[in-house]
């Protein structure tokens, strides 16, 4: 799929991580399992650099696996050969920046006066998104192409 960059500084804390370098491979496995993803697939690091492959189901899953280790404090870059099963249209990645609000965001990708479909970019980030008020500069989201 492809290089994906991330902020290594921002992003869940997971045992083994720091500001220089990505967690383990288990703990980032274990950090799939916990949001309900494949956790068998192959991680490898390099300093704060994770590389993944094996398989995944839809291009979504894919991506929720990128940002599910992307988003883990000490993690700049997420290389992905992922094989996917069944190919979608790509999500685009946002970088969440100060000041911003999933309306704000919903705007700008969705166009003016569809800011309330910002639970399309909720149900998309479940994880990391647990409360729609509360996001955080510096995560990556996924913006799903509308339907």
């Amino acid at each position: 799929m492809g290089l994906f960059s991330f902020i290594k500084e921002a992003g869940a804390k997971i045992f083994g991580s720091g500001s220089a370098q990505a967690a383990t491979p288990d703990a980032l496995q274990k950090e799939l399992a916990g949001h309900g993803l494949p956790s068998d697939v192959n991680i490898q690091i390099d300093g704060d650099k994770v590389k993944v492959s094996g398989k995944a189901v839809s291009t979504e899953e894919a991506e929720k696996i990128i940002l599910a280790l992307g988003n883990t404090t000490g993690v700049a870059q997420v290389e992905s050969d992922l094989i996917v099963n069944k190919e979608a249209p790509a999500a685009v990645f946002y970088t969440v920046k100060k000041g911003d609000t999933l309306w704000k965001i919903a705007e700008e990708h969705y166009g003016k006066g569809q800011g309330a479909k910002y639970t399309e970019i909720v149900k998309a980030n479940t994880p990391p998104v647990k409360n729609p008020d509360l996001i955080q500069p510096g995560w990556v989201l996924r913006i799903p192409p509308l339907g």
